[in-house]
């Protein structure tokens, strides 16, 4: 009977035991998984500049540095949002953005806030509360703008007739690259002959100076927002046997800095180019390796290139591509 009462008492003290050890926590991700990414672009095929973009954005948040990365591209907003949602659902650790649009973005980077997941913009700016993301690794579009409205301004031609060639509307590139532009315009300093969207293509670029030439309506800049619609521009003057570049009859500039862009100012076939940096992946990772953010706003180092002083190192230091 002794032996009895001691094995049950021995019991008891066993399962009270068992109830009073703490529970282990269950962590979101194991500490030797894989950073799980979302990121969300426009397609490689936009742009010689987003071809660079992708690249970078591949070779730093790559499988063997420990990245599960899934990717997203679209040159429609509606879809990148969709995109946003799915990977809020799939529960990644971090979202990285260049959006289409600047606007439509707050509800989406709202629920993603909500649900843990840390934002990062790149490339662009969108409009909403800095609270939404952790920092944003941007070129400063507006800034782009300024300083090749300033070159331009700076030639002291006789008159400026303007083709402006703009890109995908509403986003943070268009809109930078157009300001500068438009106040020209509402000044009186400049005409705008023409003022139409090619939504970053070479093909449609080039139909809408065929169009201005075909109207018989004269002109003498071609103020195109990406490296792609100038050679577009360009094509069509060729065939149309109008001169362009240093000596001729029409001023052509282009944005990006693609190295092939820069070798036709170097041979004086365009006159200026606008840099826009596509390597912003390192200082993103640095931030999410170091939980360190040094500043909510990076800006990008840019500046503008004139035919006139460029040189093969220039092209061998800041052109992209081949």
């Amino acid at each position: 009977m002794k032996k009895s009462i001691i094995a049950v008492v021995a019991l008891m003290c066993a399962v009270s035991m068992l109830f009073a050890a703490p529970k282990a926590k269950k962590s979101k991700k194991a500490a030797s998984g894989p950073i799980r990414i979302g990121i969300i672009n426009n397609p490689p095929s936009e742009s010689g500049y987003r071809a660079a973009n992708v690249k970078d954005m591949e070779e730093v948040f790559s499988a063997a540095k420990g990245y599960e990365v899934k990717s997203f591209y679209s040159l429609k907003n509606d879809e990148q949002l969709n995109a946003a949602a799915q990977f809020i659902t799939d529960g990644v650790d971090y979202i990285l953005l260049s959006a289409a649009a600047t606007d439509g973005w707050a509800s989406t980077l709202k629920k993603a806030k909500k649900a843990g997941i840390k934002v990062f913009l790149f490339d662009r700016m969108i409009n909403v509360s800095e609270d939404l993301y952790e920092a944003a690794v941007v070129s400063d579009m507006a800034n782009q703008g300024d300083t090749a409205v300033a070159w331009l301004k700076a030639q002291n031609l006789k008159e400026y007739k303007v083709i402006h060639i703009q890109g995908a509307m509403g986003s943070d590139a268009q809109i930078g690259r157009t300001a500068a532009l438009d106040k020209e315009f509402a000044a009186g300093t400049m005409k705008k002959v023409v003022q139409q969207t090619a939504t970053w293509d070479e093909a449609e670029a080039k139909k809408i100076v065929e169009s201005v030439i075909n109207s018989k309506e004269d002109f003498n800049v071609i103020y195109a927002e990406n490296d792609g619609m100038a050679k577009g521009a360009v094509a069509a003057l060729d065939e149309a046997g109008i001169t362009h570049g240093v000596n001729g009859k029409v001023v052509v500039m282009g944005f990006d800095c693609n190295k092939w862009a820069l070798r036709e100012l170097l041979a004086g076939n365009w006159n200026y180019d606008g840099q826009c940096s596509p390597f912003q992946a390192a200082v993103i990772e640095n931030m999410i390796k170091t939980g360190k953010v040094p500043s909510k706003k990076v800006i990008s180092e840019e500046k503008g290139f004139d035919a006139k002083k460029l040189t093969q190192a220039d092209i061998d230091k800041y052109g992209l591509g081949d």
